[in-house]
């Protein structure tokens, strides 16, 4: 039985700002930021939005009232989680108007735990083979202003449906896997923004790739050559070319090229929202799909890394037509309708916060494109709006 990704969805904030003019105004290069990291634009999430309506906003475009019946699990991965015992997928859950016959959890692991929820998913699915399994990866990456990592911010989510026969992409076996204790990004409970050892995570994500590379090619007998491309995650664009790099070698100058213009290719989103943290792979991954026309069966590579530290490789084949299910149209409405923000703008919107003490507060929603926000605080409890219910 093919179990693998039968939709898959995204969504953003309707604001970004332009790196060019937030390097100008941090007195930096702009080649640094446009070139050094390889970040065009970056997503500017209001105070509306959170880990929670990201999620349902880039769910709501792709479920219908089918996958609102056969959907029993949803998995929310996140590092932006807004309750410490409540999981978001709850909150979706009821937003979406889901199966109430559903687990709903969620996971956390850095940047790995979406792709851990897809692994989770694959498992329900084989047993339960009629079901549908909502998979989220879902994100604002906070660093704080004036910050050696204020470049790498971003904002947004990726939904999937996992299902058996899968009409995008099935899933193949052979993932490689690999855990280690360090510290090389972490957010304590105290703080909302993350600390970050940036040299040494480089260097970590690289030793990864290169160890599950190499166990994934003894355990599946696979090589370069067989892969159209490798999406990998990418806190910044330039991360996973640095990767990549590292192997090329392996294969013949023709099978070179092919990998290096696909994955530009699979950057240009990401290249325009930033880091999502837990969606930033699966942003990849449907950038490549919807900007580059692949031969169906087309084999991808998938480098999932979530820093602390796991990591995971694993390849996903196309499955025929699985342009004809894709929402190109709507995701360039989504990039054409944003609004870019000064960076003094920015600046003010990324300090409105919610009340740290438990205080009500009324936010204005009629600024807010989005169908799906969040609408203030009351007795210690986020208020969340849809605004088609």
């Amino acid at each position: 039985m093919k179990i693998g990704i039968d939709k898959i969805g995204f969504y953003t904030p309707h604001m970004y700002v332009d790196m060019n003019k937030l390097a100008v105004a941090r007195d930096v290069e702009p080649e640094k930021f446009t070139i050094g990291i390889g970040q065009s634009q970056m997503s500017v999430a209001p105070v509306t939005q959170d880990s929670v309506t990201l999620a349902a906003n880039a769910a709501l475009e792709i479920i219908d009232d089918e996958d609102r019946a056969k959907i029993d699990f949803v998995i929310f991965g996140s590092e932006s989680g807004i309750d410490h015992s409540k999981s978001g997928a709850v909150y979706v859950h009821r937003l979406l108007g889901l199966n109430p016959n559903a687990r709903a959890v969620e996971v956390k692991q850095a940047c790995y735990a979406a792709t851990a929820g897809i692994q989770m998913a694959k498992g329900h699915i084989a047993l339960n083979p009629e079901s549908k399994v909502l998979v989220l990866g879902t994100d604002i990456a906070r660093y704080g202003l004036n910050t050696s990592g204020e470049s790498t911010q971003g904002a947004g989510a990726v939904a999937m449906i996992i299902s058996a026969n899968p009409r995008i992409m099935e899933l193949e076996k052979h993932n490689v896997y690999l855990t280690n204790d360090i510290m090389d990004f972490w957010r304590p409970i105290y703080s909302d923004k993350a600390f970050v050892d940036g040299k040494f995570s480089n260097e970590q994500y690289i030793l990864f790739f290169n160890k599950v590379w190499e166990v994934y090619k003894e355990k599946s007998g696979l090589e370069l050559t067989d892969m159209e491309a490798i999406c990998f995650h990418l806190p910044y664009t330039k991360m996973g070319l640095k990767a990549l790099r590292t192997i090329l070698d392996e294969a013949p100058e023709d099978i070179r090229e092919r990998l290096l213009e696909n994955y530009q290719i699979s950057t240009t989103y990401n290249r325009n929202v930033g880091n999502i943290y837990t969606g930033s792979l699966y942003l990849s991954l449907l950038s490549l799909l919807e900007n580059k026309k692949l031969s169906d069966g087309s084999r991808i590579g998938m480098f999932s890394y979530g820093s602390g530290a796991v990591g995971e490789f694993f390849t996903g084949a196309l499955q025929p037509n699985y342009r004809d299910y894709l929402h190109i149209e709507g995701h360039q409405k989504l990039f054409n309708s944003r609004k870019e923000v000064s960076v003094e703008e920015y600046e003010i919107i990324f300090e409105e916060t919610l009340p740290a003490d438990g205080s009500d507060m009324e936010l204005d929603i009629s600024k807010d494109p989005a169908t799906i926000v969040l609408s203030g605080t009351l007795d210690n409890k986020r208020q969340y709006v849809n605004k088609n219910v």
